[in-house]
């Protein structure tokens, strides 16, 4: 029997939900699921004390690495997720103002000039199984963002995003760069349940910078797999575009 990193036997289910994903115009490859913890997998939890939030709302906790999309009846699809730097720069609420299948990747001039790779992409990096978003990308806003005044005075960018990574064992850990990253299989499952102005909460740190306590939010409950969700409008693509200065990893 095939056994996750912290000695749990993994359900089929689990083995089906992250394996290679069919019908993108570049591969997925499955996620080597006897890597990493079990707590990772997605799953449906009650929903933990210090998520708050209205049904339908994102709720992003970088520093015990999970994601939570929470649900009716007191309970939330919660996912992992690994954290960049800039995954703690920021917390507050939001919402989903552009939505971006394969994105393109624009590397911070900062980036460029430490990372030799990524100065080879000073005009981007296009959608692919290379680039660092992944499958997909969705990228946060606040203020007033209605009427499609997104990038004015009025509608503000984050430059916090929730994206894929091409690296399946960072989730879970902190890393050294980008923002919120999920593995492609949960990135594309979360894009499909959530519309353009979903909101979104990122919580701050905890008190005292001190972690939950163990075993009460961050605990690993029985795995309750969660299937992959129709998309909320089928046939509707997102008709916001990322521009160079505001994308990042």
């Amino acid at each position: 029997m095939t056994m996750t990193k912290d000695g749990q036997p993994i359900d089929p289910l689990v083995l089906a939900m992250y394996a290679p994903v069919q019908g993108e115009p570049f591969p997925v490859p499955a996620i080597p699921v006897n890597k990493v913890d079990s707590k990772l997998f997605r799953q449906t939890v009650p929903t933990p004390a210090k998520v708050t939030a209205a049904p339908g709302t994102i709720v992003v906790d970088p520093y015990d690495k999970f994601l939570y999309l929470v649900q009716d009846g007191g309970e939330s699809i919660r996912y992992g997720i690994g954290v960049g730097k800039q995954g703690f720069a920021w917390a507050g609420q939001a919402q989903i103002e552009d939505k971006q299948h394969w994105p393109k990747w624009f590397p911070p001039v900062e980036m460029q000039a430490r990372d030799e790779h990524a100065a080879k992409y000073p005009n981007g990096m296009d959608g692919g199984p290379e680039n660092p978003l992944g499958s997909r990308a969705m990228y946060l806003y606040e203020g007033n963002c209605k009427n499609g005044n997104i990038r004015t005075p009025q509608c503000r960018d984050t430059l916090y995003r929730i994206h894929a990574t091409t690296e399946p064992l960072s989730i879970g850990k902190a890393v050294s760069s980008g923002c919120i990253r999920m593995w492609n299989q949960d990135v594309i499952d979360l894009y499909d349940r959530v519309e353009l102005g979903t909101k979104v909460v990122v919580l701050p740190p905890p008190e005292g910078a001190a972690p939950a306590v163990a075993g009460a939010d961050n605990s690993s409950p029985a795995v309750i797999p969660i299937g992959p969700a129709g998309p909320t409008t089928p046939g509707a693509e997102p008709v916001a575009v990322s521009l160079p200065n505001s994308s990042t990893i």
